[in-house]
């Protein structure tokens, strides 16, 4: 399994992605889940893909050779697409023509076509956009309500994006959003390990030069999965404890003096006990 997440704020983009693939308790393997395709001045992509290795491997590979029919002479490639829109619109052309290509055998072997990827950047001319592409090829994209996307173990970190980020956060606050979200999961689920690949893409730069490969001796994380879990214990134990109602006053009793239907409760007295 995997876990990727893809941020679009007003100063940026932030992507961030695990390395681990697992086939079955004893088949664990690294491989790397982001790739890049830039050209420095004109275009900035990022992909980041969860589910069948195979099939994510595919589509990376024909993603860069990969044709749509534009009603001229020059077909629309990622590498000459005047929009991320065209750009995404392409690399689910690619997912739909491995399907058409494996989807067939898979199904043969028990196996889904089951493949996600998180796609965004900015090409010359227009905004940074985010796009969530599913396996059928189709996609949706990021907007100011829903400024992040994420594939594979997304529920374990997903509580923290959602109370801490809004398009007007800070780049840098968004990484380390990312990566305690990351911790987050790396601590509650083993199918999602180190090393860590993180790039932050600052807008209008058409290139990045924040990229990080993330392994357990990286100081910075090692901060965060330290700092995180202490903070956690500390913020929780400042939190009252349950005040029942035991006729003393309390700042935040947990039974109120209103009228409430009690759950059913049924008593056996001893002597109705069968032994």
């Amino acid at each position: 399994m995997t876990y990727c997440v893809g941020i679009r704020l007003n100063a940026g983009l932030v992507f961030l992605s695990d390395s681990r693939t697992n086939a079955g308790l004893d088949a664990i393997s690294t491989f790397r889940k982001m790739i890049v395709y830039e050209k420095p001045g004109d275009r900035f992509m990022t992909l980041l893909s969860a589910g069948n290795l195979s099939i994510s491997q595919s589509v990376r590979e024909i993603l860069q050779v990969e044709k749509l029919a534009n009603g001229s002479d020059e077909p629309i490639t990622i590498w000459n697409a005047k929009s991320m829109f065209d750009a995404v619109r392409v690399l689910g052309s690619a997912v739909r023509r491995i399907h058409e290509q494996d989807g067939a055998a898979l199904q043969a072997s028990g196996i889904d076509f089951n493949c996600s990827m998180i796609f965004g950047g900015q090409i010359k001319g227009e905004g940074m956009r985010l796009f969530l592409v599913y396996s059928a090829g189709n996609f949706i994209e990021a907007t100011r309500e829903t400024c992040f996307f994420q594939v594979g173990e997304s529920k374990y970190g997903k509580p923290i994006l959602d109370r801490v980020l809004t398009p007007t956060t800070p780049l840098d606050e968004a990484a380390k959003c990312a990566l305690v979200s990351m911790d987050s999961t790396l601590k509650s689920n083993l199918s999602v390990g180190l090393p860590l690949d993180l790039l932050v893409y600052e807008e209008g730069s058409l290139q990045s030069e924040r990229i990080v490969c993330i392994d357990d001796q990286n100081p910075y994380f090692q901060m965060i999965h330290n700092t995180w879990g202490q903070r956690l214990r500390e913020v929780f134990e400042g939190i009252d404890d349950p005040q029942w109602n035991n006729g003393q006053a309390a700042d935040h009793p947990l039974v109120g003096s209103e009228s409430r239907f009690e759950p059913m409760r049924k008593i056996t007295r001893p002597e109705d006990r069968v032994i």
